[in-house]
């Protein structure tokens, strides 16, 4: 097992910027950040769930979107614009951080050690902890870079191509994501009792500054290119990447249907909770 070093003082002074990718052209729902049933707009849902979390310093959305940009800051949220021939997130995450590190954009300028959290934004239940678990995790590794993963829900397929899995080694750093099922379980009556090593990889990252952009300046990898899993970039060139094991994942926003049954379990939330702080009347 590689051991991971102290860093009681080391990353005593990290600045952790959450960045939120959000473009309105969305291939399989187009203009999704915007999205306001519930009185907010879902790019808000997902920012008020990063700001709760602990260890974020700051939070911050990047879109080639005014509109986007616009809704962001009417809610008291920060937005910079960024060029809109951005191929990933990442990519877009990037042009943000490297205008920030040269002492360019709104806020603190950024170090070469520096965190930055990749927050997905149609994920507006999102569990904070989580977020400041993975930093934690950052503080106490010396990978480059991590992400989060979690047990296989019960009622999902691991062997759906949409469910990317993860395999870790001893250290808890990732051999390899695929779409495909792996590890591959070659004793069928052994699958049951192997399931809980099959790991769903949740679409969170987190990056130090100087690796961010030097992963962003590479050219997409074989594998990458295979898979159409960017974080193969990563393992392919030789780095590093811890992942933090969470209960369990949380649900994103692809399609209508997926808005509309967040819709109700957001109204339902809200009212059990209007209904638990309204006053009880007392005896005459």
């Amino acid at each position: 097992m590689q051991p991971r070093e102290s860093t009681a003082n080391s990353h005593a002074d990290m600045h952790v910027l959450a960045v939120i990718p959000a473009r309105y052209a969305s291939t399989r729902y187009p203009g999704k950040p915007l999205l306001a049933e519930t009185g907010k707009y879902l790019i808000q849902h997902v920012y008020e769930r990063v700001r709760r979390a602990a260890r974020v310093r700051e939070c911050l959305v990047a879109t080639d979107d005014a509109r986007i940009a616009d809704a962001s800051r009417s809610f008291g949220g920060a937005a910079e614009m960024t060029r809109d021939d951005h191929v990933s997130g990442t990519d877009r995450i990037a042009e943000v951080v490297a205008r920030r590190r040269s002492g360019g954009g709104a806020g603190r300028r950024l170090s070469d050690d520096d965190l930055i959290l990749n927050v997905q934004g149609d994920e507006p239940e999102l569990e904070p902890e989580y977020l400041d678990r993975l930093v934690r995790r950052m503080e106490s590794d010396t990978a480059p870079c991590g992400t989060l993963a979690c047990p296989f829900p019960s009622d999902a397929d691991p062997a759906d191509p949409n469910a990317v899995k993860v395999v870790l080694d001893r250290s808890g750093r990732a051999l390899y994501f695929s779409r495909a099922l792996i590890p591959y379980v070659r004793d069928v009556q052994d699958a049951a009792r192997h399931r809980d090593v099959v790991l769903l990889h949740l679409g969170v990252y987190a990056y130090r500054v100087r690796f961010l952009l030097e992963l962003a300046a590479g050219e997409p990898t074989t594998l990458e290119r295979i898979e159409k899993l960017e974080q193969l970039r990563v393992l392919e060139t030789g780095h590093t990447m811890a992942v933090e094991v969470v209960p369990s994942a949380c649900v994103g926003i692809d399609t209508p249907q997926d808005y509309q049954q967040f819709v109700r379990r957001w109204r339902a939330a809200s009212h059990e909770s209007e209904a638990g702080a309204a006053p009880r009347a007392g005896r005459a």
